[in-house]
């Protein structure tokens, strides 16, 4: 995932046509030296996984996790970005090699979870008709859920489709709107320009709500959210919109650049540095299912994202 996302000037960008949508792959920059690799995730039902962009999975079935090693547990791409539905350009994040290998080692192998997708979301300010009630933020998230699905197609077999909410910051490749309109209102989607700042966190939580409840109406899947502790409040604040215990989550807190600790049951082994949840969860919920431990929030190692995943708690 993107996770306060800052795209890497020295890595060559290759666009593809796949269904119609603009997608980018964005290759690997050599890194300096590999750490060792590892057995496998721990304990049993967890899994290692990756996300969005494409990472150098190894074998040929089933497939490893590249550079740590273990079995190649997951794939979650992004299917869907606001900014490329508004027209604001033609960008996504996703890697159909490593979905194809997520994809295998999960029905011919029986290995991981398989595959998933994101939605790169959309405050109630770059809403085109934004007006600054709940009714219209909970339309505009219900528009979004839609047109996740369409993009979805069925093609992903993880349960959960996920809610990407989080703040970029100056990423123009990805969104005009530095905050993805959930503090701010913009003059338009794509203007990239501030009308008035604030946004009440009740109208914020508008928008997953008629995405979360269209989703649930019109698909099987359930609702997830990927953010963390530190983006979650600035958002939401930490009063009743905040608060998600009943919601799958997948954060990118206590997460590090450095790829020789290896995680273990949301721990990284030999250290204290665990993963932190969100919306007033714990990773001892059973609704915590993912954590991306590096390469998101900023957290450059020199490949792309890593994740754990905790298959036993697949709903």
């Amino acid at each position: 995932m993107l996770g306060r996302l800052a795209p890497g000037s020295a890595t060559s960008r290759l666009l593809l046509a796949v269904a119609g949508v603009a997608v980018v792959v964005l290759p690997l920059t050599a890194a300096a030296s590999a750490p060792a690799v590892s057995a496998a995730d721990t304990p049993p039902g967890f899994w290692y996984g990756t996300d969005s962009r494409q990472m150098p999975v190894t074998g040929t079935g089933p497939y490893i996790e590249p550079v740590i090693g273990g079995n190649y547990g997951g794939y979650v791409g992004m299917v869907g970005n606001w900014a490329y539905w508004q027209g604001c350009h033609g960008q996504l994040v996703w890697s159909a090699t490593n979905f194809s290998q997520a994809a295998t080692n999960f029905s011919k192998y029986h290995k991981g979870v398989g595959t998933a997708g994101y939605w790169f979301m959309a405050g109630p300010g770059v809403d085109p008709h934004y007006d600054g009630t709940v009714a219209e933020a909970n339309s505009w998230g219900q528009q979004q859920a839609a047109r996740a699905l369409a993009d979805i197609h069925g093609t992903e077999n993880y349960p959960v489709v996920w809610m990407d909410v989080e703040l970029p910051g100056n990423a123009p490749t990805y969104t005009p709107a530095q905050d993805n309109g959930w503090n701010n209102v913009y003059t338009s989607p794509c203007s990239g320009v501030v009308a008035h700042p604030f946004i009440d966190p009740a109208v914020d939580r508008g928008v997953l709500d008629g995405f979360a409840s269209y989703l649930t109406a019109h698909s099987s899947y359930k609702p997830g959210v990927y953010s963390s502790p530190a983006i979650w409040p600035s958002i939401f604040g930490t009063g009743g919109p905040s608060q998600i215990p009943d919601w799958y989550e997948w954060t990118y807190t206590g997460d590090t650049s450095s790829l020789a600790h290896h995680p273990s049951a949301w721990c990284l082994t030999g250290t204290s540095t665990c993963a932190q949840f969100f919306g007033g969860q714990t990773s001892a919920k059973s609704t915590a299912l993912m954590w991306q431990w590096s390469g998101g929030g900023g957290t450059s190692n020199g490949y792309g994202d890593f994740d754990q995943i905790d298959g036993a708690r697949t709903p």
